[in-house]
């Protein structure tokens, strides 16, 4: 039975049991419950601290696990991305006091105050920048102003958090973020953890896209496809109104009113949007 780490609390919990229900696995009821078993699937569901999985998953305790590409970076364990799932996003950057001009080279034979310490302390090596580390387990802001550190690394949302300690982002982020599907380095993919992929590569794609119809005169429906091409091609079937065809094709959500115009604008008419529950492509 394959055994699955999903996260036991706050919003990267709520995130990955509501994906995981749409993939069609049970999820627990009760926040309580550690360990849910899904018969039907073969699946073994253990609910862990987000910051726990990725060391579990590593150690092959379990076979796979749903983290943040953070937390997996962070922990140092033997454990590798499979799959981004498309929520759970956080941008991770550099700070310094504002009355300052600061670079990355300028960080060298500094202290910066992380929660993050595995996580910045490899970025650093990767650039070749030495720095001491300093580990907090929050509200990392205040440590400029305390004397703890010179810089700090956080995640960073508005940059209000900071200007109101009297700090200001610097250099190129540290790490885009996301939750993602993880399991043990050199570990074979089992067939039950292939179909957990597809599952759930089907929901991520399921959220991103949505079925575009419309119907559009025959000697332009090159023009029309052009502004539509699909992840493949669009499917075009034939209308009972002499000249005219009805195209189908999947486009990204975020695109839909700029098609629909643009569509529009070329002469398409009765254009429809649907939502895509799950898919497999």
């Amino acid at each position: 039975m394959l055994r699955i780490a999903v996260p036991n609390k706050g919003s990267l919990a709520d995130a990955s049991i509501d994906i995981l229900k749409e993939a069609g696995y049970r999820q627990r009821n009760d926040s309580r419950d550690l360990v849910l078993v899904d018969n039907d699937n073969s699946v073994e569901f253990y609910y862990l601290r987000p910051r726990d999985i990725a060391i579990y998953v590593g150690s092959g305790e379990l076979e796979s696990g749903i983290t943040g590409r953070d937390l997996l970076i962070d922990s140092g364990a033997q454990a590798t991305e499979l799959l981004s799932l498309d929520f759970g996003s956080s941008t991770f950057r550099f700070a310094g006091p504002i009355d300052q001009e600061w670079s990355l080279a300028q960080i060298s034979g500094k202290r910066v105050a992380t929660a993050y310490p595995g996580l910045v302390s490899n970025f650093l090596s990767q650039h070749n920048v030495s720095a001491q580390v300093v580990r907090l387990d929050g509200a990392v802001e205040s440590s400029v102003r305390l004397g703890v550190a010179d810089v700090i690394a956080d995640v960073v949302s508005t940059g209000n958090t900071l200007r109101q300690a009297g700090l200001k982002i610097f250099s190129d982020p540290i790490l885009q973020s996301e939750a993602v599907l993880i399991a043990r380095e050199g570990f074979e993919i089992s067939s039950d953890l292939e179909v957990l992929i597809r599952r759930l590569q089907g929901v991520v794609t399921a959220r991103r896209y949505v079925l575009l119809d419309y119907d559009v005169p025959t000697d332009i429906v090159d023009i029309a496809c052009n502004i539509t091409p699909g992840l493949e091609s669009p499917t075009i079937s034939p209308l009972q109104k002499t000249g005219w065809v009805a195209v189908r094709a999947m486009v990204l959500r975020k695109d839909t009113n700029r098609l629909m115009d643009e569509l529009w604008s070329v002469g398409a008419r009765g254009i429809l949007v649907t939502d895509i529950h799950a898919c497999r492509l």
